[in-house]
Formats: C-alpha cells, sequence, structure tokens
C-alpha cells in the first residue's frame, strides 16, 4: 500500500510540474532561437533568446483564450510573431509602426508619420559600393515599391509594421505588409545562450555514417570555448 500511494504521490508531482511548465512555456516566457541574419547585429545567428508572452496578453493554453496586456506593443519593441503569409513560421522583427501610422521609406531612409525614424543602435546597411556608400536600389517597375523605397503606406487597425535591424537582408513588411495583433507572440527580452558555428563549422551529420554523430559531439566539445559567444550571454535586447 505504502509503495503504491509513493508511486501516485511522485505521478501527481510529475503532473503538476509538467503542467506549470506547459503554462508558462504558452503563456509567460518562452525560449526562440535565431536562424537568419535579418536582425544582425542587434540579434545574430544561433542567439538563444527569453521572450515575455505575458506583456502583450498571453493567451491561455487549451482554451486559447487571451489574457488582458500590461501594454501594447510599442515603436522600437523587438517582437516575435507568427508570419501572416503561412499562419506558422515564427518571426522576429523589430515594430517600427503602430496602428495608423504612415510608413515611408526613401532611399533607404525610414519615415514614420513624416518623421525620419532612428536608426536601431546595433542595426546595419550591407549592400555598398565599392566606396563604402550605401547602393539604392530605384523604385520598382511602373512606380511600385522596392526595398529601398517604400510607401506612403497606412498601417491598418489592430495591426503592426515590422522590420529587421539588418535593413537590406530582411524579408519583412515591406513585402508582405502589416502583421495582425492576433498573431503577436511576445517581446523578446534577453539573450540566454550564443553559439558561433561560422568560425568552426560543425562537421555534418548523415544518416548513412553511424560516426558522425559522436563525431559532431567531439568536434563541438574540443571547440566549446571558441564557439559559445560568452559576451552575448544574458544580454538584455534592446
Amino acid at each position: 500500500m505504502a509503495v503504491a500511494e509513493t508511486i501516485w504521490d511522485n505521478v501527481k508531482q510529475v503532473f503538476v510540474a509538467v503542467v506549470l511548465a506547459l503554462i508558462i512555456k504558452t503563456s509567460i516566457v518562452e525560449a526562440y532561437k535565431i536562424p537568419t541574419s535579418s536582425m544582425e547585429d542587434t540579434l545574430l545567428v544561433g542567439d538563444f533568446l527569453l521572450a515575455n508572452k505575458f506583456i502583450y496578453g498571453a493567451r491561455v493554453p487549451l482554451v486559447n483564450w487571451r489574457l488582458p496586456a500590461i501594454r501594447e506593443p510599442e515603436r522600437g519593441d523587438v517582437i516575435i510573431f507568427t508570419f501572416p503569409g503561412d499562419g506558422v513560421t515564427k518571426y522576429i522583427k523589430r515594430c517600427i509602426g503602430l496602428p495608423g501610422d504612415t510608413i515611408e521609406v526613401k532611399d533607404k531612409v525610414l519615415y514614420v508619420n513624416r518623421e525620419e525614424f532612428p536608426l536601431p543602435e546595433h542595426a546595419k546597411f550591407v549592400d555598398t559600393s565599392m566606396n563604402g556608400n550605401q547602393n539604392v536600389k530605384p523604385r520598382g517597375f511602373g512606380g511600385m515599391n522596392s526595398r529601398d523605397n517604400f510607401g506612403p503606406y497606412v498601417v491598418p487597425p489592430n495591426s503592426y509594421f515590422m522590420m529587421g535591424d539588418n535593413r537590406d537582408n530582411s524579408y519583412d513588411s515591406r513585402f508582405w505588409n502589416s502583421v495582425p495583433k492576433d498573431l503577436i507572440l511576445g517581446e523578446a527580452i534577453m539573450i540566454h545562450w550564443s553559439w558561433d558555428d561560422e568560425k568552426y563549422q560543425s562537421p555534418e551529420v548523415s544518416v548513412s555514417d553511424p560516426l558522425s554523430v559522436p563525431r559532431l559531439f567531439i568536434y563541438n566539445a574540443v571547440h566549446f570555448v571558441q564557439k559559445v559567444r560568452w559576451v552575448r550571454l544574458f544580454d538584455l535586447i534592446s
């Protein structure tokens, strides 16, 4: 009897722990990995970050209710959201425009409500000429928008205009318009881990090569100190 009670107590504890973990993950804080360079140099490929899902109104698991928001998204927030194009993929960009804002890009310079929007501290333009000046692509055929010349565009109600800090290499609202509020998941708050796989690129893993997994493990263990971006750990995102 005592053994059965002990097992049942352990099962209950594990169940409670799993439920709490799911609630925290889906409603309060969640971890994300940066897979692309669109937010360089604010966020780098291989950064692992934590997002506050509570601030904009977290969704309650299973019933999909949204709790009251602490505040609405603001210009300059680094936001994680579901890509409107497929409703599945998670994107991370900087919020540039709020509902009703007029967005315009003229020769790479961003204007919000006819005022120049300041560049984030680590934003960059990588499309340059031989002398280092920024190359500017003209408007598309027939006056249509391009990456470097966009708008004017008025952000729809309950929507937000997003752009990457790596302005020349970001697939963002200039190409697919705004993000509805219902697709916003949370605000990026801190880098908790950062792994650089470019300096010492990990060997490939192959199903046909059973030794590829231990080879990968050994290689990363040997170069562990060099591959971790120690200075980025626990950096707050701004």
